[in-house]
Parts: structure tokens; sequence; C-alpha cells
């Protein structure tokens, strides 16, 4: 499964592994919601809703797809968050993982508070 994220000054791809909530958030594409930011993060509200599974990470690679089940988000670190520790990406609590975006994370340095955001299949 891949997914196409844009934003007014960019897109990325993503590579989903069938996990039980990368399979929801699929049935549910596409989607749009406004982007937030956290240091080193992009996250989104999405239309999903799906339990924390039991292996659910709090300190991921840069790129990683996650979603926050406590906020019903898609969460995109490229870097430290205001919580990490050093370099770490750790997001605000644990979350699935879902995938990893292809390329470079560092895209996502364009995403602005508010840009509308779009996902979609690829």
């Amino acid at each position: 499964m891949r997914m196409r994220i844009l934003w007014p000054a960019g897109q990325a791809t993503a590579t989903l592994q069938p996990t039980p909530t990368a399979k929801a958030l699929w049935e549910a594409l596409p989607l749009s919601s406004s982007a937030n930011t956290w240091g080193d993060e992009v996250y989104f509200g999405t239309p999903v809703t799906v339990p924390l599974e039991d292996d659910a990470q709090q300190v991921v690679e840069p790129g990683t797809v996650a979603f926050w089940t406590d906020g019903d988000s898609l969460a995109l670190p490229f870097g430290p968050t205001p919580i990490s520790r050093g370099g770490e990406c750790r997001l605000a609590g644990p979350c699935n993982v879902l995938g990893v975006l292809d390329g470079d994370a560092n895209v996502l340095r364009t995403v602005r508070p508010g840009d509308s955001i779009r996902v979609e299949r690829a």
C-alpha cells in the first residue's frame, strides 16, 4: 500500500505495512485535513479511530509514518520534537507505526501550520 501526501508547497509518498491501523487508514482514503506542527513533526487529524497496537512506539526514526491514537491523527516526524532527548524523534506518546516515507523526510519542512493536507492512494 502506497499513499501520497500533498500540501501547498510539496508532496511525499509513503509505503505502508499491512497493519490493522494502516488498513483502516487505507479504507478511509482519500482524506483532507489541516496541518499542525510540533517541533520537527507534522501531524493532522483523520476520520480514523483505532486502538493502540501492541507494538506501538514513542521513539521512531525520521520519516516514520505513525498514527497517534489519542488524537486520531497521522504523525510524520522528521526530527526532534519538544520532548526529544538529543536528536531523536520522540512522539507525544506511543503511536501505531504504519510505514515509512519514501525518500528524504526533510521535505516535510515545507509544511506550515494550517496548510491544507490531502492524503490519497498512490
